[in-house]
């Protein structure tokens, strides 16, 4: 399912007969992150390390030999969007896919992706769900919510156990999800929230809903939005007079969170995966990144990390056939810039999970014990 070129004739000389070069191949590997919406941020950082994957790799020699090219395509994290891009790729018959990023759009695309033989794999996405159907072309490269959950229940019962905690959802999707499943988990534990709330997000139900938890004497408030909407719900609430101990998801680790925030993201804690930037599998592309002036901090390695992940099987395999270069994912270990990592069954990566930051300064970093 590639694209091939060939390339022109070429005359050797003037009276003889033009003798074919060989063919230049090239393999169309599409790109499915939100150009527009509210997770533009995310899907920039994503296409920011895919681009360099697909710059580096070519360089090397490209995939099984083929010069990657990317047809790059807006999803805006819809499903319906998603939906279309999906469709877009099996028409234009690309069977290798880097997206998408938000949940909702990988489920629903995936679907199309399976019916097709497409390989997808994500950066981004981690609802359980889109793996734990077993698709045998589905994959991610990052964690999975149902984890991020456990270890936000985790560090509520270690740290806040004796406080009054408040669990918040805008009721999106993945707002929703992250909500329940950090709810169970800390029941579980055998600790009960003081309140559970779910609230449409405007500068007037933030600011509302910040007095409302301010009442209730709330001293820790966790809330899986997106990094604007938190950021505002931040700032509003530190303009009211409420400072609490806000807990955030993956969802908040792009700069936008901080610049929204302001100086009340201060303190703000997060869980997200580990931070590849750091390790020294990756340090040569990051060092590549702030050579130009990038800082490579959240999706940015992640979506490196997927297409590289799709060079190396396709390079392993000595082939550009989705199918075969999703087994191969699935049955060999490749050296990433996220270190020595596999896929199991599922297509979920093997690579460690989540971990805690805290944001200081406009930036993130571990927040330790």
């Amino acid at each position: 399912m590639n694209i091939r070129r060939v390339a022109p004739l070429l005359a050797l000389a003037a009276g003889l007969c033009a003798l074919a070069r060989p063919a230049a191949a090239e393999i169309v590997i599409g790109v499915a992150v939100p150009r527009s919406g509210a997770y533009v941020a995310v899907g920039e950082q994503v296409l920011r390390g895919v681009e360099a994957a697909a710059r580096d790799a070519n360089a090397r020699g490209g995939l099984d030999g083929e010069t990657i090219v990317l047809d790059v395509q807006d999803d805006a994290c819809d499903s319906n969007k998603a939906t279309a891009v999906a469709n877009h790729f099996v028409q234009a018959k690309v069977g290798l896919v880097v997206g998408h990023v938000c949940s909702n759009a990988s489920i629903a695309a995936s679907e199309v992706y399976a019916q097709n033989g497409v390989l997808m794999i994500t950066a981004a996405s981690v609802a359980a769900r889109l793996t734990d159907r077993g698709l045998p072309t589905i994959f991610r490269v990052c964690g999975r919510d149902d984890d991020q959950a456990r270890l936000s229940a985790t560090v509520l019962a270690e740290r806040f156990r004796d406080r009054k905690i408040a669990l918040i959802q805008d009721l999106t999707p993945a707002s929703r999800t992250l909500a329940a499943a950090t709810k169970d988990n800390l029941n579980r534990i055998g600790i009960n929230e003081t309140m559970s709330v779910a609230f449409s997000p405007s500068d007037a139900d933030d600011a509302a809903l910040a007095d409302r938890l301010k009442a209730a004497g709330i001293d820790v408030v966790y809330y899986g939005g997106d990094a604007a909407e938190m950021g505002r719900l931040v700032r509003i609430a530190a303009e009211r007079g409420f400072r609490p101990q806000w807990f955030g998801t993956s969802a908040i680790a792009t700069q936008d969170f901080a610049r929204i925030a302001g100086p009340a993201s201060n303190g703000v804690l997060m869980t997200f995966y580990l931070d590849p930037s750091r390790q020294p599998a990756a340090a040569s592309v990051v060092q590549a990144f702030k050579g130009e002036g990038v800082d490579p901090t959240g999706s940015t390695i992640y979506g490196y990390a997927a297409l590289q992940a799709l060079v190396a099987a396709g390079d392993f395999a000595r082939s550009t056939d989705p199918k075969t270069i999703a087994a191969t994912l699935h049955r060999e270990r490749f050296d990433l810039v996220l270190g020595p990592v596999g896929f199991d069954a599922k297509g979920d990566v093997t690579a460690q999970g989540y971990v805690l930051y805290v944001w200081k300064d406009g930036a993130f970093t571990p927040a330790g014990k």
